[in-house]
């Protein structure tokens, strides 16, 4: 197969993706190498070159760490780890992704060059499969399938890539020996997703539903939630290089570089075609919500596909012990060693969540604390203690991923590991039922209003009560309801209804971000978050009074005094140790300092780049290295140096 990679080298420098020749191994060939043609026509060997493509997707410059943990981040409750300083440090992640963006990081070649260098495994199946013979036999169903998963997974690589560099190459062919198609300029991202969407819709014809294949495949569903993704991706807000005519462009947009969506007919036509695939889903019954969100964590942790409910539509096989950060970069943060996961601990640093995300949460809601870990683990005496971090209003961890949930397996592996990072395998799930739902209410919410009745039975009302009651213990489902219930009927009072439940269903897992960029939010998102955290500072508990459970080293949630007055704090102090209270300071010890920190040092520095150069500059430039290799093709916009 020497000639087939020998193309994919070929392909990445030319696109920026190496920045050294790839000539010399032109002209090395065997005799007995296996060459496209006879690769192709043998669904063994199609399937292998596949599973370069899933390959492909656990670099760590791909989906093992940049894309669902770093490049996910600012969104209003989703902060990189990069404070005071820190946060114009645009040599690392801390700055970039505060939007003081830099061409220079080298990081952003390095995405560039293996997401791209992904998209080119994807097309030489593609290609590969359409000259192939396997047509022409009893393998053709086969054959199919496994070009509509390369299809699919190449628009997901697209996306992502739009999301985060916004015009790029439009590359669907694999590379040429001769380099005809190498160079290629950027072409406007609204042809690049008609192109994708058009080429899942084809795909999703070819595709099997999950329960005939495993959920770490492309699916059927997985291929017409992306599509549904894409269109309203398509449908939204974006920044673009220059204006287009026909276009409606934001208010208060940068005169150069403005903000812009399509014309209401084009919205409507992406609308009813997200509506469409997202119809497909729901009525096919393959895809249901786990009824404990509890139990849905629980397995991801455990690396155990839910094969009941499948909420999860499409997961990207990671490995125990060679890829897969989940847990390590972004989770519960386990500080220092421990003889029961390992002399490292985990870094868990990369993603943390602001004060006033776990403010939103209804009190019951059970998601807050499935989501906020504003404690650390540490081994005492050999015992993991649970313990309050202190005055971190922005720096809560995400408990999502949590060590003690883990396997054995993967604890073996933990500690067999040393004082290393290790991998956890965690699979990154790219595709939730719960996300699919929220995508209905949106679509139906745009198209008919919350209350009308869709082709799957549902109203927006009905989806978005599904997401949200079911994150409610039995005995708090009625009020759950009645929240739903009460939310009023016109379109923008549902879909910021929709916006909040987004982020209390998903934050962590790499989508708010990209929601807010098309629906023209993450500023204001951002600087609601900022004022609430100055708005609710007073309510925030100066000391945090809690029960251990009686293992003495567990926190009791059940008993966290988020909520007390200064007077029952008071009061719990007095009471002390007789009553089992312990505390510790708190967020609204800020108040009692006479140099405020996070008020000071840490929220003025918060995303501050979206709008310091360029307004709403969410985008990342092209790396100065690709730009380099582009022969003359490419270069930066959005006010960025080349």
């Amino acid at each position: 197969m020497k000639n087939i990679f020998n193309k994919i080298v070929i392909g990445a420098a030319a696109l920026g993706m190496m920045t050294t020749s790839c000539s010399d191994f032109l002209d090395q060939s065997s005799p007995s190498e296996l060459t496209e043609e006879t690769v192709f026509n043998s669904v063994y060997y199609a399937n292998n070159v596949l599973n370069k493509v899933y390959g492909s997707l656990t670099n760590d410059q791909t989906y093992s760490q940049y894309f669902p943990i770093v490049w996910c981040t600012n969104s209003d409750y989703e902060l990189v780890d990069g404070f005071g300083n820190d946060a114009t440090n645009a040599s690392s992640e801390r700055g970039n992704m505060n939007y003081n963006q830099n061409p220079g990081w080298a990081n952003l070649a390095r995405a560039w060059d293996s997401m791209f260098s992904a998209v080119e495994y994807a097309n030489i199946v593609v290609n590969g499969i359409n000259n192939s013979e396997l047509l022409n036999t009893d393998s053709r169903s086969e054959a199919l399938k496994i070009k509509a998963e390369a299809q699919t997974l190449r628009a997901m690589l697209y996306l992502d890539l739009i999301r985060n560099f916004g015009d790029l190459p439009m590359k669907m062919e694999p590379s040429k020996p001769d380099l005809s198609n190498a160079y290629l300029p950027k072409t406007n991202r609204d042809e690049i997703l008609d192109f994708l969407i058009a080429d899942l819709e084809e795909a999703a014809e070819n595709l099997p539903w999950a329960g005939t294949v495993s959920t770490e495949h492309v699916t059927k569903g997985f291929a017409h939630s992306l599509l549904a993704n894409i269109a309203l991706t398509r449908a939204g807000w974006a920044i673009r290089e220059a204006s287009i005519p026909g276009y409606e462009t934001a208010v208060g947009s940068d005169p150069s570089y403005p903000t812009q969506r399509p014309d209401a007919a084009v919205r409507e036509a992406l609308y009813q075609k997200a509506l469409t695939h997202l119809n497909a889903v729901i009525n096919s019954g393959r895809h249901q919500l786990n009824p404990s969100i509890e139990n849905h964590w629980y397995l991801v942790n455990q690396l155990e596909l839910d094969n009941n409910y499948r909420e999860n539509i499409f997961e990207i096989p990671m490995g125990l012990g060679r890829s897969g950060e989940l847990g390590y970069t972004i989770g519960v943060r386990i500080n220092g060693p421990s003889s029961q996961y390992g002399e490292k601990g985990n870094s868990s640093g990369k993603m943390k969540l602001p004060a006033p995300y776990l403010w939103s949460f209804n009190k019951n809601d059970l998601r807050r604390d499935l989501t906020c870990a504003p404690y650390v683990l540490k081994e005492t005496d050999g015992k993991i203690v649970e313990d309050f971090d202190g005055n971190k209003p922005f720096e809560m961890y995400v408990a999502k991923w949590d060590i003690r949930k883990m396997s054995e397996k993967w604890r073996s592996v933990a500690i067999e590991t040393g004082n290393a990072k290790w991998m956890s395998g965690i699979n990154v799930t790219k595709m939730r039922y719960s996300y699919v739902l929220l995508m209905y209410a949106e679509a139906m919410n745009e198209l008919y209003g919350p209350d009308q009745v869709g082709g799957c039975g549902l109203s927006a009302r009905q989806a978005l009560a599904q997401v949200h009651t079911r994150a409610f213990a039995a005995a708090d489902k009625a009020d759950a309801q009645a929240y739903i219930n009460s939310i009023p009927a016109d379109k923008v009072s549902f879909l910021n209804a929709i916006v909040d439940e987004n982020a209390w269903e998903l934050v962590g897992e790499g989508y708010r971000k990209y929601d807010l960029v098309r629906w023209n939010l993450l500023g204001a998102k951002i600087d609601q978050m900022k004022q609430d955290y100055v708005d609710q500072l007073p309510e925030y508990p100066a000391r945090l009074y809690f029960k251990y459970k009686a293992d003495g080293c567990t926190i009791d949630m059940s008993t966290v005094q988020w909520y007390a007055t200064k007077d029952e704090q008071d009061a719990m102090a007095a009471e002390g140790a007789a009553e089992g209270w312990s505390y510790k300071t708190f967020w609204g010890a800020e108040l009692t300092t006479s140099n405020p920190q996070n008020l000071n040092d840490k929220l003025p520095g918060i995303s501050a780049g979206l709008d310091a150069t360029v307004k709403n500059r969410y985008l990342m430039p092209l790396g100065s290295t690709t730009i380099s290799a582009s022969n003359g093709t490419l270069s930066n916009s959005y006010g960025f140096s080349n």
